[in-house]
Parts: structure tokens; sequence; C-alpha cells
């Protein structure tokens, strides 16, 4: 997959969870940690880590 088409697929999956209800939001969230905290890998869990602020789910710190 070319840059610009991943940055497209990001960005609607971004508007689609943008659009959860706040119960919803924090199971997402909830889930994500778990799989991070669950995760070998490091890039797979840099990305787990990361990827609630980077689709704009959570305020940066």
């Amino acid at each position: 997959m070319d840059s610009d088409s991943a940055v497209r697929v990001l960005e609607s999956a971004a508007s689609v969870l943008k659009g959860l209800s706040p119960e919803q939001l924090d199971r997402l969230l909830s889930v994500i940690g778990n799989l991070a905290e669950a995760e070998t890998d490091p890039d797979r869990r840099e990305f787990l880590e990361a990827f609630p602020s980077a689709c704009g789910l959570v305020e940066e710190a």
C-alpha cells in the first residue's frame, strides 16, 4: 500500500472511531491498552501505545 492510501485509510478509521460513544471509546481504549501490555514485539507494542493519540482519540499529555 502506498503511503497516500495508508493515510486515507487511517483518516477514515479515525473518523469512524471518533464517532464512538464515550462508553464505546473507553472500552476500545481499554482493549488497546491490554493488547499493548501483552504484546512482546516492541514495534507492535509501540504502535498500539501510540494508536489512540495518533488517531485523535485521546489528548496527548
